[in-house]
């Protein structure tokens, strides 16, 4: 089990009551959880800024009847396979697919593999979003 250690942190009293509004609103039980998500999301943020391992998804929508547009999802995808973990093709209506490519990997390899696959012409939309491998955040 690991060790437990409290601390003070004083903060203006609007300050703290628009943090209390905003924890309630995300569901957490106390200030606790609340300052441990907050210091691991900084703490990740870091390894981002140094390049550190990250896991993520890349998620995006395209038109599939677009010619030539899988093909060329599909190729890119192979030219990032040393980061892509999985992919899942979903498709949403008719027209659209909704793409979501699991990545681990660097943040910078991770976006590229985003901003290629988002400049293609026919994807409508993407998204990467980066988070930690769990590595270090304890």
């Amino acid at each position: 089990m690991t060790e437990l250690v409290r601390f003070g942190v004083s903060l203006e009293k609007e300050l703290l009551d628009k943090f209390d509004r905003h924890i309630k609103e995300k569901g957490y039980t106390n200030r606790s959880e609340a300052f441990r998500d907050l210091i691991r999301q900084e703490l990740i943020k870091k390894q981002w800024q140094e390049g550190k391992e990250i896991a993520g998804a890349i998620t995006f929508i395209y038109d599939h009847h677009k010619r030539e547009l899988l093909n060329k999802l599909t190729d890119i995808q192979h030219d990032f396979q040393k980061i892509i973990i999985s992919s899942q093709h979903i498709h949403l209506d008719h027209n659209n697919c909704l793409e979501i490519v699991a990545v681990r990997g660097t943040p910078k390899e991770a976006q590229r593999l985003a901003d290629t696959l988002r400049s293609v012409k026919g994807v409508k939309h993407g998204t990467l979003s980066m988070s930690s491998t769990g590595k270090g955040i304890d």
